[in-house]
């Protein structure tokens, strides 16, 4: 499936208005021709840039996983130490999830929608997302940096375990930023993570 960034202004409208009325109303609730109104943009001009309805709604978490794959990519690409790469990744995931609510509610409720091969590209961003931040776990496991108490699968079954919950508790509004969330996270994991020794003697 080739792939392109989305990068005109009329893209990111249509996208936007997707977004909110499908969070709003649903998938099937949502007809094209709202999608246009609310984008201020004619139908001709929607079809130009998405073939139907169900590629407008793959790509709005196409366009997200992009983002924190290529955030991904960068932190690992900057040769920071093992921990100080665990806070950015969990920074990042943090911040990008929190400010992207509604397109992740929205694939989460609807992403059975997504015809076969789009939810297969999908699954494909996921898994390579998790194999990255796993196989790097488990480098710094082979080289002592960060203990084997955890396996590297459960370590980042616990990380993105929580990061697909913000949805469903977090509030724009709440007692905690995204990075006094992020930062909490991180220390749960690192706590974990760091050798005992390590850990008494920064005390």
């Amino acid at each position: 499936m080739a792939e392109r960034a989305r990068d005109s202004a009329v893209e990111r409208r249509i996208i936007a208005a997707a977004v909110r009325l499908f969070a709003a109303q649903g998938f099937d609730a949502t007809s094209v021709q709202e999608i246009v109104a609310e984008a201020e943009v004619t139908k001709g001009a929607l079809y130009h840039y998405f073939s139907s309805k169900n590629e407008l709604l793959y790509e709005i978490y196409h366009s997200l996983l992009s983002r924190q794959l290529a955030d991904l990519d960068r932190i690992l690409g900057e040769g920071m130490p093992p921990d100080e790469t665990v806070r950015a990744v969990i920074a990042e995931l943090v911040e990008t999830t929190t400010g992207s609510i509604d397109e992740v509610k929205v694939y989460v409720r609807e992403m059975h929608r997504l015809d076969r091969a789009h939810q297969e590209a999908i699954r494909t961003q996921r898994r390579r997302y998790h194999v990255t931040f796993r196989d790097f776990i488990e480098s710094a496991q082979v080289s002592g940096v960060f203990t084997a108490f955890a396996s590297a699968d459960t370590v980042t079954f616990i990380v993105f375990g929580m990061i697909n919950e913000i949805p469903a508790w977090y509030r724009t509004a709440g007692r905690k930023t995204p990075a006094e969330i992020a930062e909490e996270v991180s220390g749960f994991v690192l706590a974990a993570l760091i050798p005992r020794a390590v850990t008494a003697a920064a005390e």
